[in-house]
C-alpha cells in the first residue's frame, strides 16, 4: 500500500452539521467540550443534561465515521473543498459513531463575513465589563423583537451581542438581518456563529444559551424564528445577479449562463444586461449615482417581479455601491425568492487593458465624468455567493462555476 492510499484510510469528510460542530468545538464555543461524546458521554446527556462530572450540556456533539475507523487511529477531518481541518484522536467505536477529541490543524477559511466569525476569547476581550446581553438569530428581528432587545438592554444596563446562528445557505442572509440591527442598537457587537439548529426546540434553546455563555453572556434573548419561503429551491424564483467593473467580463458569463439554462429547461429565464436595460427601461437617465441607483433599483423591481412568479432572472450591471446591491435584495427576498450576488472580479488594470468600448481611455481623458473605477468608486461586495477573477479564466469556465452554485443549491436539475 502507498503512502497516498495510507492518507486516503485516514481522511474523512464530515457532513455539514458536523462540520459545524467541529468549528465550535475547535472555537472553544462549546466549553467545557474539547472533542466528540463518548457513548457514556451520550448517555449521561440523554439522561440527566450533564456530562460526567456534573458539567451540563444539553445535546449530545457526534460524529459518524466509516467502519474501518477505530480506537487508536488519527484522522484527519477535511472540509468538502479538501483542506484539512483538524485531527480526531478515535478513543471509542458505537456503532457508526466515533468519540476522541480534536485538535486544530491551522484557521478555518471562511467565506462572505469572516471578519465577524470571532472566537469566544476574542470576543469576550472586547466586550465591555459589566452586563451583557446575547440575542441569537436564525432570522431577521422585527420592530417588535428590536424593542425588546433594547428595553431589556436598557433595563440591565447590558451591552448588546447579537449572534447571527449562520449554518446553510441562508447564513449570509442572517448576518445581514445582524447588521442592520446594530445600526438601531447603538454600540451592538455582532459576531456569527456557526450553530446548527437542534429538532427538539427546548433543546435547541439550552444550546443556543450555552453557546451564548461561552461569548460572554450574562443574559440571553432567542430572536423569533425565520420566516419559512414555501416550496424547494427549483419551485422558487431566483435571481442571480452579477456585479463588477466595465469589461471585467460579468456580461459576457451572464450571457452563458442564460444559454446554458436555457440549454437544461425547465425554467423561465429573465435576462436583463445593464447596457439594455439602459437603453429601454432606464432611458434618459444619466450616470450621476442618484440616476445610477434608480437604475439598479429598477433592474432589481423587475428581477423581483420575475422572481414573486417562479422565474428566474440573470442581471448583469455595474451595481457600484454596496447599499443599492442590499436593496436590490431585500425586493427579492421580501417577496419570496432566492438572491446570489456574484462579483466578477477582475482588477482595474485587466479592465482597461481590454477596453473593448474606449471608455477607460475616455474617463481617463477627462471626456466621461463619474466612471466606475476611475473617478468613481466601485464597493467590492463582502457577501458574494461567488467571486471570479477572469483574467486567467475562460468562459466556460466561469459560466460552469456559476451554473455549478445554481445546480448545487437546488434551484436547477
Amino acid at each position: 500500500m502507498d503512502q497516498a492510499e495510507t492518507d486516503a484510510m485516514t481522511e474523512w469528510t464530515p457532513d455539514a452539521r458536523e462540520l459545524a460542530d467541529l468549528e465550535l468545538l475547535l472555537s472553544g464555543a462549546y466549553a467545557p467540550l474539547t472533542g466528540f461524546l463518548t457513548s457514556a458521554e451520550v448517555e449521561s446527556v440523554v439522561d440527566r443534561g450533564r456530562l460526567p462530572g456534573g458539567a451540563p450540556w444539553p445535546d449530545p456533539v457526534t460524529i459518524a465515521l466509516p467502519d474501518e475507523f477505530g480506537p487508536g487511529d488519527r484522522v484527519t477531518l477535511k472540509d468538502p473543498e479538501g483542506a484539512a481541518v483538524a485531527v480526531l484522536t478515535v478513543v471509542e467505536r458505537d456503532g457508526h459513531h466515533a468519540a476522541g477529541p480534536v485538535e486544530a490543524l491551522d484557521a478555518p477559511a471562511y467565506g462572505p463575513f469572516a471578519r465577524l466569525r470571532r472566537t469566544p476569547e476574542e470576543v469576550r476581550k472586547d466586550l465591555p465589563y459589566g452586563e451583557v446581553l446575547a440575542v441569537t438569530m436564525r432570522g431577521p428581528l422585527d420592530s417588535a423583537a428590536l424593542d425588546e432587545v433594547a428595553a431589556t438592554a436598557e433595563e440591565l444596563d447590558a451591552a448588546v451581542l447579537l449572534m447571527p446562528l449562520v449554518f446553510g445557505e441562508g447564513g449570509p442572509a442572517v448576518v445581514r438581518a445582524a447588521l442592520k440591527a446594530a445600526e438601531k442598537l447603538p454600540g451592538a457587537t455582532v459576531v456569527a456563529v456557526p450553530l446548527a439548529p437542534r429538532e427538539d426546540t427546548e433543546i435547541d434553546l439550552e444550546l443556543r444559551e450555552h453557546v451564548a455563555r461561552n461569548y460572554g453572556a450574562t443574559e440571553h434573548l432567542a430572536g423569533p424564528a425565520p420566516v419559512t419561503i414555501p416550496g424547494p429551491p427549483h419551485k422558487r424564483g431566483l435571481v442571480v445577479f452579477f456585479t463588477g467593473l466595465s469589461g471585467s467580463g460579468k456580461s459576457t458569463i451572464a450571457r452563458g449562463l442564460r444559454d446554458a439554462l436555457l440549454e437544461r429547461g425547465g425554467r423561465t429565464i429573465t435576462y436583463l444586461d445593464g447596457d439594455v436595460v439602459r437603453r429601454l427601461l432606464s432611458a434618459g437617465l444619466t450616470f450621476s449615482r442618484e440616476d445610477r441607483d434608480l437604475n439598479i433599483r429598477r433592474i432589481g423591481f423587475v428581477a423581483a417581479e420575475v422572481a414573486r412568479h417562479g422565474g428566474l432572472a440573470v442581471c448583469a450591471p455595474i451595481a457600484p455601491y454596496a447599499a443599492t446591491r442590499d436593496e436590490v435584495r431585500a425586493m427579492v427576498e421580501e417577496v419570496g425568492g432566492d438572491f446570489l450576488l456574484v462579483h466578477v472580479a477582475t482588477p482595474l488594470e485587466e479592465c482597461e487593458r481590454r477596453d473593448r468600448k474606449g471608455l477607460y481611455a475616455k474617463a481617463r481623458a477627462g471626456l466621461i465624468p463619474e466612471f466606475t473605477g476611475i473617478s468613481d468608486p466601485y464597493e467590492e461586495p463582502e457577501d458574494a455567493d461567488l467571486v471570479l477573477d477572469t483574467t486567467d479564466m475562460t468562459v466556460e469556465r466561469a459560466v460552469g462555476a456559476v451554473l455549478n452554485l445554481v445546480t448545487a443549491g437546488g434551484w436547477v436539475r
